[in-house]
Formats: C-alpha cells, sequence, structure tokens
C-alpha cells in the first residue's frame, strides 16, 4: 500500500470562488460598455452613447455601495474620486448624447 498524502489547500478553491466575484462588477461595467460598442458600431451612436454613459453611473453606485474588498477593478483611487469621476463622466455623456440634435450623425 502506498501513503498518498492530500496535499490539497481546503481554501484555495474558496480563494478562487472569492476572487471570480471579486470581479463581477467590473466585468457587468465592461458588459455594458461593450454593448454600447457594438450600438455605436451598427450607426447608433445615440444609443450607444447612453449605454456607456449610463455603464459609468452603474460602476459609480457599484463603487459607492460595495467594500473595498469587493470592488475588484473598479477601485482605482478613493472611494470619493472614484464616485465623483464615473458618475461625473457618466453623466457628462448622456448629457451629450441626450442634448445634440441634428448634424451628419442623426
Amino acid at each position: 500500500m502506498s501513503d498518498v498524502v492530500d496535499t490539497r489547500d481546503p481554501h484555495k478553491s474558496r480563494r478562487q470562488r472569492d476572487s471570480v466575484l471579486m470581479h463581477l462588477p467590473f466585468a457587468a461595467v465592461l458588459a455594458l460598455v461593450a454593448f454600447g460598442m457594438v450600438r455605436i458600431a451598427m450607426y447608433h451612436w445615440r444609443e450607444g452613447a447612453v449605454l456607456i454613459g449610463g455603464a459609468l453611473l452603474v460602476a459609480a453606485v457599484l463603487r459607492a455601495a460595495l467594500s473595498h474588498e469587493r470592488t475588484g477593478l473598479l477601485a482605482i483611487r478613493t472611494r470619493t474620486v472614484d464616485v465623483l469621476s464615473y458618475a461625473g463622466l457618466g453623466l457628462l455623456i448622456l448629457f451629450v448624447a441626450l442634448t445634440i440634435t441634428g448634424g451628419p450623425l442623426r
């Protein structure tokens, strides 16, 4: 008989799962931005811009609501700077997308 020693770390699978869950907020925001880029590529630039602005607002809400350990790649600076940056840029993109009228990109 051979003595087989199990050297697997019982906490490794939990750490891997937590690592994946930590990046889900960023993945959700990235998916919204990707869908917005698809809409822009389909010549629906206004809808795409609204989706990208909305994705930034979602990022601001997630950054404000989640703890630092759960934000993953959404955390760049301090919470206040991140929330203000995401929300400000998201609102600016929404404002531009919703107020431009006429022009060659109707």
